[in-house]
C-alpha cells in the first residue's frame, strides 16, 4: 500500500511548492487574468448596451419610417382628391360655358329665323299688294271701258261723300 500513500517529504514539498506556486501567480498572473476577464466582461456589456441602443434605434427609425409613410399616404390621397375636385369643377365649368354657347347660338339662329320670316312675310305683302293693285287695274279698266260705268262710278262715289 505504499503505492497509495506518498511519502511526508513529497507532501511537504508539493505543498511548498504549490504555495510558492499560488503566491507567484496571484502576485503576477491573477491580476493581470482578472483585469482581462474584468475588461472582457466590460467589453461584452458595452457591446450588449450598444446592440440594445441599436435595437431601440431601430425600433424608432422604423416607428418614424410608418409615421413618413403614413403621411405620404395621406398627402397623396389629399393630391387625388383635389385634382379629381378641380377636374369636376373644370369640366362643370366646361359644360356651363358649351350650354351658354349653345343657348347663344339657339338664340342668334331664332333671330335670324325671325328677321328672315319678317322679310319673306314683307315680300309677300308687297307681292299680294302688287298682284292686288294689277287686278284692280284690270277689272277698273274693263269696268270703265264704257261712259256709262263711269258715270254710275261717280255718282256712287259722291252719295259716298255726301253721307259721311
Amino acid at each position: 500500500m505504499e503505492f497509495l500513500t506518498p511519502g511526508t517529504g513529497l507532501l511537504f514539498w508539493q505543498i511548498v511548492i504549490f504555495v510558492s506556486l499560488f503566491l507567484l501567480l496571484a502576485k503576477y498572473a491573477w491580476k493581470p487574468i482578472l483585469s482581462s476577464l474584468k475588461e472582457r466582461e466590460e467589453s461584452i456589456q458595452k457591446a450588449l448596451d450598444s446592440a440594445e441602443k441599436a435595437k431601440m434605434e431601430m425600433a424608432s427609425l422604423k416607428s418614424d419610417n410608418e409615421k413618413l409613410l403614413k403621411e405620404a399616404r395621406e398627402e397623396r390621397d389629399k393630391i387625388l382628391r383635389d385634382a379629381r375636385t378641380a377636374s369636376n369643377r373644370l369640366q362643370e365649368e366646361a359644360q356651363a360655358t358649351a350650354k351658354k354657347t349653345a343657348d347663344k347660338i339657339i338664340e342668334d339662329a331664332k333671330a335670324v329665323i325671325n328677321t328672315e320670316k319678317q322679310a319673306a312675310l314683307r315680300d309677300v305683302k308687297a307681292q299680294v299688294a302688287q298682284f292686288s293693285l294689277e287686278i284692280a287695274e284690270k277689272l277698273i279698266k274693263k269696268n270703265l271701258a264704257d261712259d256709262k260705268s263711269q258715270k254710275e262710278l261717280t255718282e256712287t262715289l259722291i252719295k259716298d261723300l255726301k253721307l259721311n
